[in-house]
């Protein structure tokens, strides 16, 4: 059983809150059921999951797939705590270049629907922080891409002026450097 939540400035992202069921042996939940994800408008195939662990002040993203392989995401934290960022690339949705964050933490086992068409980053707020994720695409490291963290354009509101980024993701290109049909299109 979950419950589904649209997020408000992202159109067609969510956060999923699942039943967690919890007696003195600890608890048991369902972090995934596709009938009930399908009924919920997130009628996908998942191909693949990737698991991360990050210290403390560690900025992963903001990273996307391009076309034609676009991903679709199910984040879940499974220890620890970050703040997620959504960015909507799709140039044709009524939220184009908003974006939206959340917090998850794996006390809460909240999920975040990351729709096809965004880009998605990350920054953990605490050591040793597990991020678990279910992709609808398979990684292809020719459509890999992404946007610098901070973005002018963008402005968002990170909780840190001074992450810690691989070279690879503070290299990355702003977004108005980018062309959107090479992003998405319907």
């Amino acid at each position: 059983m979950f419950e589904f939540k649209k997020l408000e400035k992202v159109k067609d992202a969510a956060i999923i809150f699942p039943k967690v069921h919890g007696d003195e042996r600890g608890f048991f939940l369902e972090s995934y059921k596709k009938s009930e994800f399908a009924e919920n408008g997130i009628n996908y195939n998942f191909l693949q999951d990737n698991h991360s662990r990050s210290s403390k002040n560690i900025l992963r993203g903001l990273h996307f797939q391009a076309m034609p392989k676009p991903q679709g995401k199910l984040v879940r934290v499974l220890k620890g705590r970050i703040f997620d960022v959504i960015v909507d690339l799709r140039s044709s949705s009524s939220s184009y270049k908003k974006w939206q964050s959340v917090e998850l933490s794996g006390s809460e086992a909240r999920i975040l629907w990351v729709p096809p068409g965004f880009a998605h980053g990350f920054l953990a707020l605490e050591d040793n922080t597990e991020v678990f994720y279910k992709t609808t695409a398979e990684y292809d490291s020719k459509l890999d891409s992404g946007i610098i963290w901070n973005d002018p354009e963008l402005e968002i509101n990170w909780p840190i002026k001074y992450p810690i980024l691989s070279a690879k993701d503070s290299a990355l290109p702003s977004l108005a450097s980018l062309e959107p049909r090479n992003i998405w299109s319907e």
